[in-house]
């Protein structure tokens, strides 16, 4: 009987280790994601994009663009052939990227990897189908015809929706965009003073 007892307090101490990191454990997993804006990745609002500061050259690049009407990020880098595949995907992709940023090894010019560029490739398509499917001429680039749906659409349309704008350095004074859901205004006191003159 006092062998039993004699474990008792070991056995206790274990558990309130365990617990405790355990609570650590949680507690940061919960405060990462807070941080980090974890459940607006979930949505398609393309200001979720520009939680990495990274992508800020691109989304303003976005913004100034035709597609900026017609078409958000998801639309284009997301798979839409299923609900799965397209939240699998934007995991995959998306563990991808933070552990890039996290580790501070993002390059100067985002590139998109071969799984990426089958998407965006198979969404240009969807969404052009009519453009891609109904060519009765080539126009004026030889065998555009024959090809259409073979070449990536941004061999030729380098410039949608991002530009010719791609690195990271490449924009003066590049800031990332305000929400566009405030109802207040804040104004700098220097400013205001210069108004008010």
């Amino acid at each position: 009987m006092k062998k039993i007892f004699n474990i008792l307090p070991k056995e206790a101490k274990w558990r309130k280790t365990a617990l405790f990191f355990i609570a650590v454990i949680i507690g940061l997993g919960l405060f990462m994601a807070k941080e980090s804006k974890v459940i607006s990745y979930l949505s398609d609002d393309p200001q979720a994009c520009v939680n990495c500061h990274v992508m800020t050259p691109v989304y303003n690049s976005w913004m100034h663009s035709s597609h900026r009407e017609w078409a958000k990020c998801n639309d284009c880098h997301v798979p839409h052939d299923n609900v799965f595949n397209k939240y699998y995907f934007k995991a995959k992709d998306g563990l991808y990227h933070a552990s890039v940023f996290t580790a501070r090894a993002e390059p100067d010019v985002i590139e998109m990897k071969e799984a990426s560029q089958k998407v965006v490739q198979d969404n240009c398509i969807r969404c052009h189908v009519q453009q891609v499917t109904q060519t009765k001429y080539d126009g004026f680039l030889e065998g555009h015809k024959e090809s259409r749906t073979t070449r990536k659409c941004w061999s030729c349309h380098k410039q949608v929706p991002h530009g010719n704008i791609h690195g990271l350095m490449t924009i003066k004074f590049n800031v990332a965009p305000l929400p566009t859901d405030q109802e207040e205004v804040v104004i700098p006191s220097w400013l205001a003073d210069k108004v008010k003159k």
